[in-house]
């Protein structure tokens, strides 16, 4: 199954955009349970970072990361990364449920964390979270890879904050996903170790409705979860969605699941709009269907006309390159912290709140 096709293992590469000298900022990946660790890694190795260790308990993970990146040392255990003061920051993407632990290990060992999303399974997760970053002063980032590794979000970012279509009133966003149902390891369908659809997937949508409406929280006024065609997994939920109304009165619906038909070029045929008070904004970010296989296409609309560009290699990922300088200079320019943890927050709080509907 080609990357494209598979969302697990899907690894955007960018042109190289170096904001350091070599060997100036160090990290290391550990617990390579989702494929984004290939991500979050090509990412800040475009901006210049170098990848020192990598540390997994099992040794196929950690042979084919090292294929991939050969210049990689084998660590014995996590604790020997987080003994070497030469690592800034520790890149991991874990089992959901142990993301939260394991970035609270990292942040009392003095280096920044950059987790793969979702960040936590739980509020308590998020609150130990707030807790170490006060006491420690450190980074907990998490990888929204929908919006910060798609060019035609990164743009969208930037039109909307340019004011291209005014103030935003609201934000869809609907995010499908192939299953690949026999690729997928067993914690992937127990509840407790992948926190539920909303606050998995739909942790992606709650970060964009964020940044897009510019809202800094928001309430949930509906959530639904599903279970309509894996009663083998009856843990899984294979369908959500869930309302937002943002505290600047921007409203937000998302829809996720886990549907994508074989017959689909790519892994889900992700797609955001977002309603202006003078124009929109829709987003086709993997495929135009029946249209282009190629991603990055962007519509927009507004009184001036109807207008399509695609993006693809015009942008870049700028946010690695952005976190490694808020890692050595203590800024927040990539993304706020408590950014980062209001969209944890939200996904979990749909979560709660989601009524089962089948």
């Amino acid at each position: 199954m080609s990357q494209k096709s598979d969302g697990m293992n899907y690894a955007p590469q960018g042109k190289p955009r170096l904001v350091v000298k070599p060997g100036e900022f160090v990290f290391a990946a550990a617990h390579l349970d989702h494929g984004h660790i290939y991500g979050q890694c090509n990412g800040l190795l475009e901006a210049g970072a170098e990848l020192k260790w990598v540390y997994d308990p099992d040794p196929k993970k950690v042979d084919a990361f090292v294929a991939k990146f050969p210049q990689t040392k084998v660590a014995r255990s996590v604790d020997e990364i987080l003994a070497d003061g030469q690592v800034r920051l520790l890149a991991a993407a874990a089992v959901p449920v142990d993301r939260g632990p394991l970035g609270c290990r990292v942040m009392e060992a003095g280096k920044d964390y950059f987790t793969d999303k979702t960040p936590f399974t739980s509020l308590a997760q998020l609150d130990q979270a707030k807790a170490a970053v006060a006491r420690t002063g450190r980074k907990y980032m998490v990888y929204f890879s929908e919006r910060l590794h798609v060019e035609s979000a990164m743009h969208a970012t930037d039109l909307v904050a340019g004011g291209a279509i005014g103030r935003v009133l609201q934000v869809i966003g609907l995010g499908p996903h192939r299953l690949g149902k026999p690729g997928r390891p067993a914690w992937f369908f127990e509840k407790a170790k992948y926190g539920g659809i909303l606050c998995d997937i739909g942790s992606h949508q709650f970060e964009q409705f964020l940044t897009f409406s510019g809202a800094t929280d928001a309430t949930v006024t509906q959530a639904a979860v599903a279970n309509f065609a894996n009663a083998d997994t009856p843990e899984f939920e294979d369908f959500g969605e869930a309302s937002l109304l943002g505290d600047n009165g921007a409203s937000n619906y998302i829809r996720v699941d886990w549907f994508t038909p074989d017959g689909l070029s790519t892994w889900g045929d992700g797609r955001t709009v977002i309603l202006g008070t003078k124009g929109y904004i829709e987003l086709r970010k993997y495929v135009d269907v029946g249209r282009d296989k190629a991603g990055d296409n962007v519509y927009i609309v507004d009184e001036k006309g109807e207008r399509y560009t695609n993006v693809a290699g015009q942008v870049g990922f700028r946010f690695f390159g952005e976190l490694i300088l808020d890692c050595l200079n203590r800024t927040e320019k990539a993304m706020t912290q408590t950014h980062a943890f209001k969209a944890a927050e939200l996904c979990l709080r749909a979560q709660l709140a989601a009524r089962k509907i089948a």
